[in-house]
């Protein structure tokens, strides 16, 4: 096992025979897709050559695990394809109240000149107080580096490691968020739609 360090606390990168691929050979065996209108998964995802998932990003909803996670690192490589649009990793997805399409979980922003920002969705709570203004929604904490985004068309990584209810964030390489009591502290795993195409690849997770 092979670990780079990148932060202090919970955070690494790590090459390790233990981290799994949440997406394997058969695509999205495994996924569930909702979106508003209903759609097929076929009709918004493709498998491109060496792994990699497109996505035209609409309609509005999201791609989630069936399977529920608690304790993990993940791994996630994202790049826009077309002009960069919003988008976002969906952490701990819980049944509950529903913000908008989107479900009650704690999302890691991937917007366009957001990337680390931390969202509470619906009924999810974090300790720390949000960065956003008092009333205002989306409610936002927003991340504490500077902008380490790469351009567009470019791979971007984010590094999430999530430990009984902290949450630490790294993109590319450079720590930009930390949470911790984070409710719910388990759940699904998954990738909002919100208009703008994007591509995925290497998407692992390894279990702490």
């Amino acid at each position: 096992m092979i670990r780079k360090i990148l932060c202090t606390g919970l955070l690494a990168l790590c090459v390790s025979a233990g981290a799994e691929s949440l997406f394997d050979a058969r695509g999205l065996a495994g996924w569930e897709l909702r979106t508003d209108p209903a759609a097929a998964a076929a009709d918004v995802f493709h498998l491109l050559p060496d792994g990699v998932i497109g996505t035209a990003g609409k309609p509005s909803g999201f791609l989630a695990t069936r399977g529920s996670y608690r304790n993990y690192r993940l791994h996630v490589e994202w790049r826009w394809t077309d002009k960069p649009g919003n988008g976002g990793v969906l952490l701990h997805i819980s049944d509950g109240p529903m913000d908008r399409v989107w479900p009650t979980s704690v999302q890691v922003q991937t917007k366009h000149g957001a990337a680390g920002d931390l969202l509470p969705m619906a009924s999810a709570t974090f300790a720390e107080p949000p960065t956003s203004a008092p009333g205002t929604q989306p409610v936002i904490k927003a991340r504490t580096g500077d902008n380490s985004e790469r351009p567009a068309g470019e791979w971007n990584s984010a590094d999430i490691v999530c430990r009984d209810g902290t949450i630490e964030v790294a993109i590319n390489g450079v720590a930009q968020n930390r949470i911790t009591k984070a409710q719910p502290a388990e759940g699904r795993i998954g990738f909002q739609l919100e208009g703008a195409p994007y591509q995925l690849r290497n998407v692992t997770l390894e279990k702490l």
